[in-house]
């Protein structure tokens, strides 16, 4: 991974850093899950395709997974309770209304024995509780020195990667 800055305020840091591709992706991953704990709950922000599964596979292999990470769009969650703590991954983007989420007993999942990691966590908002960690990846197309290329049509030698920032609550 490339730069990487903090800023502090009272109630949170935030952690920029740049990632080149996927493989920077997922060891962002790995170092982020140094970080976490069980009773965690941690959303993940980003449009489509910015790398929030890509993160969550860092994240469990961080934890010990070594099998398949895929988004659970369809079936909302996926488990891992092969890693300790239990790793629950949501995918809400097909969410029609937060109230879906107290059908499926959404509260027995987010304990103090394992790890809750969110993608398009505003769709499940009034029903979620408040994260401890959120992961914001936004992807762009930037040239040799990290500068964003104003003109998207344009790009010859750019660099497509992501900017990942993480906000944690500071105890």
């Amino acid at each position: 991974m490339a730069d990487s800055n903090t800023v502090t305020n009272l109630n949170t840091a935030t952690t920029k850093q740049w990632l080149a591709d996927e493989a920077a992706t997922v060891q962002a991953g790995e170092q982020l899950a140094a970080q976490l704990s069980a009773g965690m709950t941690v959303f993940l922000e980003g449009t489509l395709g910015a790398g929030k599964t890509t993160i969550t596979r860092g994240i469990l292999q961080g934890f010990g997974h070594s099998g398949a990470v895929k988004s659970p769009t369809y079936t909302l969650v996926e488990p891992y309770e092969n890693v300790s703590p239990t790793i629950y991954h949501f995918d809400l983007y097909r969410l029609g209304d937060p109230e879906e989420l107290e059908y499926m007993g959404i509260r027995d999942y987010f304990s103090a024995q394992s790890l809750c990691i969110v993608e398009w966590a505003e769709r499940g908002v009034g029903v979620l509780p408040e994260p401890d960690v959120i992961v914001s990846l936004s992807p762009k197309i930037c040239d040799e020195n990290q500068n964003e290329v104003p003109d998207q049509d344009n790009v010859q030698d750019a660099i497509v990667g992501r900017e990942l920032c993480i906000t944690t609550k500071v105890l």
